[in-house]
Formats: structure tokens, C-alpha cells, sequence
């Protein structure tokens, strides 16, 4: 019994001394891998803040710009780490890992298509796509401005102040709407005035007011006009059109057409033209020849 005790002992001192024997061997090799990491990573970081200031010098779009930097630096980050584990003598990991990527890729491939379809509607709307940063978009049924581009996920803050992440699949394969892109935006208001008044002379004046309506833009593209739109009940309704040069489609686009509607609203009234209330009719039937009213004192007296 002691001897098989004494044994296992010598066995087990064996073992360990063997190990440590082989640990104080890859100590070099993984000091090594661990500078090889820091220094690697220290370069990465250089050399991915050196292709975003390049790359922003050559074009004026920030979402490319971030996207490219996160690329670059996601795929040196890979490189480094298997240099390190092949200069710490582990290249069998460094193998084992290279064949588990690849494999993986086929499986998530399978099993995440919607994250590998996303990945690279991501790329391929970081080269090509509807729309830049701050711009006002529509997708699908979310309508809000664009503040990130990701990986997976294009980023938009509507304006009821909400953060909505759109799979960029999404992106590629439904109609975007871009409100912003040129810098200007189209709105309009209906304003009624009375039958009696004349519909040319006040569809000029309100042109004209709305032309010298500061924010109000117009050029041969974009037009300011005033059409009649529909004959209401006790109102004509004239539509009026005009363009903003802004980028901000909620604030400044709605404070300048506030602004608008209050200069049109003052210049017909004192031009003398009417704006009518909706009149509503009261029909008698039968032998009804009379309503009976009666005044009541709001103040319950």
C-alpha cells in the first residue's frame, strides 16, 4: 500500500515538474506575445486614427468615414492577436482559430443570416446610400434624422425624440425618402377667404408676402405659388407653396412656416380681404316656422 502511494507521488511530482518545465519554457514566448499585443494595439490605434484623418480629408461624409476607421481597426486587432499567439509558440491555437472562424462563418452563416445579411448591407451602404448624417429621412414607417451608421444597424432620432436602430437590410431593400438632401424642404399651408373677394388679387399678395418672408427660399427650381384648392362651405381655399433652405425639416422649417402663415394671415386682413369662420346652416322641417332660443349668464348669475 505505501508503495503504490509512494508512486502515484513520484508520478504526480513528475507531472508538475514536467509542466512547470514547459510554462518556464513559453514564458519568453508569451512575454513576447504580450508586447507583440500592446504595441500591436498601440499601432492599430495610430494607424486607424491616421486613415480617418486621410480618409475625411478626401470626402466630407463622417458615417463612411467612422465605418472604414472601425473596419480597419477591427481587422489589425485579428491580426495581432495571431501573431502573438504564433510568436508565443501557440500556433496550434493560433491554427485552431483561423479553422473555427472559417467554420463558424459557415454555421453563423446559416444561423444568423439576418446578422451576416445586415454586416454587409452595413459595407455596402458605407460606400453607397440615400443619405448623410444630420439628414431627414424616411424609412419604412420611422421618419426621424440620421445619426449613426453601424456594423448591423443604421441609427435615426425622430423627432418626438425617440432613438430607432434599423437593421441596414432594411435600408438596402425598402424606399428611403430623403426630406434634406439638397438643402431644401417644400411646405404649405390652406388659408380660406371669403366668395366675395377676389381669388387673383389675393393669391398675388399672399406670393408676394410669402417671397419676403425671411428663411423663404426660391430660385427657378424652387418656386413660391398660390393655388386655389378647394371651394369649402363658406370659404375659398387657396394652397400656398413655398420652399425653406434648412436642414433642420422639424424646428427651423416649422418656425419659419409659423412665421409665414402669421405674415400672410396680417397682410390679407389688412388688404381687406375676409376670413370667414365655417358658416353652419339650420334646415326647419315640417311645420317648424321657429327655433326658440334662450341666453344664458356664463357667470350664473
Amino acid at each position: 500500500m505505501n508503495e503504490t502511494i509512494t508512486k502515484v507521488g513520484t508520478a504526480i511530482s513528475e507531472a508538475f515538474h514536467r509542466s512547470w518545465s514547459a510554462l518556464v519554457e513559453k514564458v519568453p514566448g508569451i512575454l513576447l506575445a504580450i508586447l507583440i499585443i500592446a504595441a500591436g494595439l498601440l499601432i492599430t490605434r495610430h494607424i486607424t486614427d491616421l486613415t480617418r484623418k486621410v480618409v475625411s480629408r478626401r470626402t466630407q461624409d463622417p458615417l463612411m468615414t467612422s465605418f472604414l476607421a472601425r473596419t480597419i481597426k477591427l481587422v489589425l486587432s485579428g491580426i495581432v492577436i495571431m501573431i502573438a499567439l504564433r510568436s508565443a509558440g501557440l500556433q496550434g491555437i493560433a491554427t485552431g482559430l483561423f479553422a473555427a472562424a472559417g467554420a463558424s462563418a459557415i454555421i453563423v452563416g446559416f444561423a444568423f443570416r439576418d446578422i451576416g445579411e445586415n454586416f454587409i448591407s452595413g459595407i455596402i451602404l458605407s460606400f453607397n446610400r440615400p443619405f448623410d448624417l444630420d439628414d431627414t429621412v424616411e424609412i419604412g414607417e420611422v421618419f426621424g434624422k440620421v445619426t449613426a451608421l453601424e456594423f448591423r444597424y443604421t441609427k435615426l432620432k425622430t423627432f418626438d425624440g425617440r432613438d430607432v436602430y434599423i437593421p441596414n437590410s432594411d435600408v438596402i431593400k425598402k424606399p428611403v425618402y430623403n426630406y434634406t438632401e439638397d438643402g431644401h424642404f417644400r411646405l404649405d399651408f390652406v388659408v380660406g377667404i371669403a366668395y366675395e373677394d377676389v381669388v387673383e388679387d389675393a393669391t398675388r399678395l399672399i406670393e408676394r408676402i410669402v417671397r419676403s418672408s425671411k428663411g423663404v427660399h426660391e430660385d427657378a427650381t424652387h418656386e413660391v405659388f398660390a393655388v386655389v384648392d378647394q371651394l369649402a362651405v363658406s370659404t375659398v381655399n387657396i394652397k400656398v407653396h413655398f420652399w425653406v433652405d434648412t436642414k433642420e425639416y422639424r424646428k427651423q422649417a416649422m418656425v419659419i412656416r409659423g412665421d409665414v402663415i402669421a405674415n400672410v394671415k396680417h397682410a390679407l386682413e389688412k388688404g381687406g380681404f375676409s376670413l370667414p369662420a365655417d358658416i353652419q346652416e339650420i334646415k326647419l322641417y315640417g311645420g317648424q316656422s321657429s327655433i326658440p332660443v334662450s341666453l344664458r349668464d356664463e357667470r350664473g348669475a
